[in-house]
């Protein structure tokens, strides 16, 4: 049998983790303003909104460092721009579906007045985020979509398990894998906090490291309570930015 890496209780809290490290990316300078990396319309790729026409908020900066991660560029880049200007761009497509994403949007705290703000204007909002913040600060109104980082990722140390215990029914959690090691440790995690029970699971293969062929075959000889996902717009448009 594969063996797995220890699968702690709960990890304290880490300074980077909750964005406060040097790695967490720019602060707000006051409280109507965010740090945007990107604002554009798409069909959501992932989660169970795939496929649904999305207007994407990209935030700068993120205090992780995944192997295999594809958006790096958002660490960095951006520009300074207020809630309402946000707000103004997002009205211009054609669609009442939000992903908040990074990065780590959570890293920058007035991310949650961007979040109460969407939700406020009618959207249906989901957020996607690394796992490493406290997501209990959200504004119920969103679907969180959270990352449980595995060994393979280089940052399983980040994990705040303490988030497990806000989820909800309107939640997902996510595991990327970049191989069979991976997917026994993930499926120890959800067997060991029944997350099933709790709200959708999904499981991806990292892009490139694992044929989802495979990761289907393991689910379902184990026939594991999970969705399978792929990053459609990769399928459809490659490794490309904006979409």
């Amino acid at each position: 049998m594969t063996s797995v890496t220890r699968i702690p209780a709960a990890i304290p809290r880490n300074a980077e983790g909750q964005g406060t490290g040097p790695a967490a990316g720019p602060k707000s300078a006051r409280a109507d303003e965010l740090r945007i990396n990107e604002v554009f319309f798409s069909l959501q790729g992932e989660s169970t909104r795939v496929g649904l026409p999305t207007v994407f908020v990209r935030l700068t900066g993120c205090p992780l460092r995944c192997g295999y991660c594809d958006t790096a560029y958002a660490f960095h880049e951006g520009s300074t721009r207020t809630l309402d200007d946000v707000l103004a761009e997002v009205a211009t497509h054609a669609t009442r579906t939000v992903c908040v994403t990074g990065g780590e949007p959570l890293a920058q705290k007035n991310c949650l007045s961007l979040l109460s703000a969407l939700c406020d204007a009618g959207y249906s909002v989901s957020l996607e985020t690394s796992g490493a913040i406290d997501i209990s600060p959200v504004d119920a109104r969103v679907s969180r979509i959270v990352d449980i980082k595995t060994p393979g990722s280089g940052e399983v140390d980040k994990n705040r398990w303490e988030n497990l215990a806000h989820l909800t029914a309107h939640d997902e959690v996510k595991f990327v894998l970049v191989d069979r090691a991976d997917y026994d440790w993930a499926k120890e995690v959800i067997a060991r906090h029944a997350l099933d029970r709790t709200c959708t699971v999904l499981m991806s293969p990292a892009f490139g490291q694992v044929a989802p062929a495979d990761l289907a075959c393991w689910i379902l000889a184990d026939g594991l309570p999970v969705r399978l996902q792929l990053q459609l717009h990769k399928v459809l448009w490659g490794e490309k930015r904006g979409v």
